[in-house]
């Protein structure tokens, strides 16, 4: 990555010069990220404790926690301590490696989530062949795939990103070094880089958003054929919080990358990027702790155990 810009830093926005304000935005910050932590924790070390949890589904679902913990801690804690001191600097390197982080683990989740509808098209569509398909063997190189695919990626748009030059204003309005804001910032021609990455998220999202929709198309398919409403009602109980959780993340980030520029303000701005940095990852334990039985009989016999 050739680098030949006069920036060695970036001043990122702070939510308010009132210092009050400031520690209420550290505080509110400090008990996001901490409930989104003991949230995903708490599923992970459900579905590694309780047996009957080592499925293909729950793999899954632990690596999405794992990735969410990782998420949020990317943008969150910097976040938090620039308030609590009173300093918004982050250097070149530390945005570069933020970039990386953020892009990153937003693709592993979209990957996880992709795989994750697949994983259920093949429990309800095809039941009896399901621990034939979906063997461990499969879940590891799904696994590896996805986070491999997110890791390049993730590299890619990092170097399409700090390719430009830095020469001139080096504020960033974001809490975070998003991408968009560092387009803004760039005293070289950003049109190719904005139009690749509009296409790259354009096409990786509309991939993906298409493999869960015609997985959910024969899911629903097959669940409307089932005679029992028992049978209909397990079968939504595990389809519905996954597809909420993919709709939620993927709405939040059409919001921040696919808006116009005519609806760009630095308030919506702001909104936009704690809606898709922070909400994913404090709502997907929640969402899955509300409607999934499995996961809800599993949290009851731990609590009982201690």
């Amino acid at each position: 990555m050739v680098n030949q810009t006069s920036v060695t830093e970036f001043i990122l926005l702070g939510f308010s010069d009132i210092r009050e304000l400031q520690i209420l935005h550290f505080v509110l910050f400090l008990s996001l990220y901490l409930a989104a932590l003991m949230g995903n924790f708490l599923i992970i070390v459900t579905i590694t404790r309780i047996q009957h949890l080592h499925t293909p589904m729950y793999f899954f679902l632990a690596f999405l926690s794992s990735i969410d913990a990782c998420y949020i801690s990317t943008t969150v804690p910097k976040s938090m301590v620039n308030s609590l001191i009173n300093v918004n600097v982050i250097s070149f390197s530390g945005c570069v490696t933020q970039v990386f982080l953020v892009v990153t683990f937003a693709g592993a989740e979209l990957s996880f989530l992709t795989v994750m509808a697949y994983d259920r098209y093949v429990a309800i569509c095809h039941p009896l062949q399901y621990m034939l398909i979906m063997n461990w063997n499969a879940c590891l190189q799904m696994a590896a795939a996805s986070l491999l695919s997110s890791v390049l990626n993730g590299v890619i748009h990092t170097v399409n990103t700090f390719r430009l030059h830095f020469c001139q204003s080096n504020v960033i309005e974001q809490y975070f070094c998003d991408i968009p804001q560092l387009y803004r910032i760039s005293c070289t021609n950003t049109e190719a880089s904005e139009r690749f990455t509009l296409a790259s998220v354009f096409c990786v999202g509309l991939f993906c958003f298409s493999l869960v929709l015609v997985s959910y198309s024969y899911i629903f398919s097959a669940v409307f054929k089932i005679q029992s409403a028992q049978g209909r009602y397990k079968a939504f109980s595990t389809c519905i919080p996954h597809l909420t959780i993919f709709s939620l993340f993927v709405s939040t980030v059409m919001l921040s990358y696919m808006r116009p520029k005519a609806l760009s303000s630095p308030s919506l701005d702001l909104l936009a990027a704690v809606l898709y940095a922070i909400l994913p990852p404090l709502m997907n334990p929640i969402i899955y702790s509300l409607r999934n039985k499995e996961i809800q009989g599993a949290l009851r016999k731990m609590s009982q155990k201690k």
